[in-house]
């Protein structure tokens, strides 16, 4: 910490107060330091469209999710196993113009170890649900649940390398610096519908500094009150400093609060322009109203012994990842807007990142997500929640047809999958599509903001009004609703 930034305690102690620890750090700390953000403020929510859903469930798996493994296998991959791409009628595929054309910043140091030899699907697949889905056999509960997915094959990225993670969630490759995130977008963009709870949560280890950090789900220059705020699923302590020491009633936290307030008012008084004063303000009376509505979601003692082994709380493997789907139900059923979930953090690039071992590393990442994301799925249908709550899966690439390090494969920016649930999209299609080794996406071609639009969209926001004063947007930055997996 630089030694002019204050610390927590020194900006509280600053107001004559001696609460250390009653609101969030990170809105805390932000908040005392930071210039005044750009923003709309009280805005009124810039809905522009009937809205098909209220909310949005963002499943994120790091480091690189095979799509040949996943969402799109392809048995050309077992014909020709062991062939260097020129030997096989697809050799062009290494000329392809979409190389020429579009700029994919190679900052990637593996790519001196590719081999082109095809390396052959390490699971096998079928066809699932009455659509025929093609599902491979890591992901059976899923497959189970074919006809409400609409899979996108087609996506293409700019970063050859783990900032594709932080390009996934804000358009942006790295080189361009950092800039609002999609949940920050939505955040910015619509009104509360649970004044006692965030809009923008976040759970799981988010990606590692290497790849983007915390600015995944941060807000940049619209401002911290539109960062995403990380959320435990520990009933004791799920939010970070948000729990007021033990010896502290909650009268007299009320009354400390309510000075605070009053010391605020003062301050909004005679500077009236100032942002960053009014979002220290709503995050303190925020922090406060979540103190007792958080705890509530991550206790699931009302829940049944059905429900939680659906969700396969029963078992080691999909216990961690299963807290946080039924989480993110309970969630966006209290009214939250928006539930980002990471899945894979390995303190680097991630540990969907298959260089060497794909089959046994994806095979156990598979068995510890497969079965939750499933229940969430189902959960949601079942209580009437999934027509009104879009669910997301994501990855930030996908892997290369050829092998890499004798029983992997390397990053894969050209041509890769992702799928959408619910919130108004079509079930059981397959949209767009890679050609027959799964190289390049060769038909309805989709960069990764068309799926930001497309999510924005069904919550009936036009990306091209959510403007900053000062800030010009490029037109890549708001990308296209895909219409084609719309209802």
């Amino acid at each position: 910490m630089s030694p002019f930034e204050p610390t927590r305690r020194d900006f509280l102690s600053n107001l004559g107060m001696g609460f250390g620890s009653v609101a969030l750090s990170a809105m805390l700390h932000r908040d005392a330091m930071a210039a005044a953000p750009v923003s709309h403020g009280n805005h009124l929510p810039l809905a522009s469209v009937a809205p098909k859903a209220k909310s949005v469930i963002w499943l994120f798996m790091i480091g690189g999710t095979s799509h040949l493994e996943s969402f799109d296998p392809k048995p050309a991959l077992n014909k020709y196993a062991g062939k260097t791409i020129d030997e096989t009628p697809h050799r062009d595929v290494l000329n392809s113009p979409f190389l020429k054309n579009e700029r994919v910043v190679a900052f990637d140091p593996n790519n001196g170890h590719v081999r082109n030899e095809i390396f052959p699907l390490q699971t096998g697949w079928k066809k699932r649900g009455q659509s025929g889905l093609e599902i491979s056999d890591w992901w059976p509960h899923l497959g189970d649940c074919a006809d409400d997915l609409a899979i996108v094959r087609s996506m293409w990225t700019e970063d050859s390398n783990h900032g594709a993670q932080l390009q996934f969630h804000t358009g942006r490759h790295r080189v361009d610096g950092f800039f609002p995130t999609i949940g920050s977008w939505v955040n910015y963009g619509l009104g509360s519908i649970n004044d006692n709870l965030p809009q923008f949560v976040v759970m799981g280890d988010p990606i590692a500094d290497c790849c983007g950090g915390r600015e995944a789900h941060r807000a940049n220059y619209l401002g911290p009150q539109y960062d995403g705020i990380p959320l435990d699923v520990d009933p004791v302590a799920p939010l970070p400093y948000a729990q007021p020491p033990g010896d502290v009633y909650r009268e007299e936290q009320a009354g400390e609060f309510e000075l605070l307030r009053q010391l605020n008012g003062v301050s909004a008084e005679a500077y009236p322009d100032d942002e960053a004063l009014r979002a220290r303000i709503r995050s303190y009376e925020l922090a406060f109203r979540m103190q007792a509505a958080i705890p509530e979601i991550v206790q699931f003692n009302d829940e049944t012994q059905v429900t939680r082994q659906l969700y396969g709380l029963d078992q080691a493997e999909t216990k961690t990842f299963g807290e946080q789907m039924l989480t993110a139900r309970r969630l966006v059923e209290r009214g939250v807007r928006f539930v980002q979930v990471y899945h894979g953090n390995n303190g680097g690039a991630g540990q969907w990142d298959s260089h060497k071992g794909l089959k046994a590393g994806h095979s156990r990442l598979c068995q510890q997500v497969d079965q939750p994301i499933a229940a969430l799925l189902k959960d949601l249908k079942q209580r009437g929640l999934l027509d009104e709550t879009l669910v997301v899966w994501a990855t930030e690439f996908g892997r290369t047809p050829g092998s890499q390090l004798a029983d992997g494969r390397d990053h894969h920016p050209f041509g890769f999958s992702v799928w959408m649930a619910g919130g108004g999209i079509r079930g059981g299609v397959a949209h767009g599509r890679t050609d027959e080794l799964g190289y390049h996406a060769v038909e309805d071609r989709h960069y990764v903001t068309d799926i930001h639009a497309t999510l924005l969209h069904q919550l009936g926001l036009d990306p091209r009004q959510l403007t900053v004063p000062g800030r010009k947007r490029l037109e890549k930055d708001f990308g296209s609703p895909i219409e084609a997996i719309i209802a």
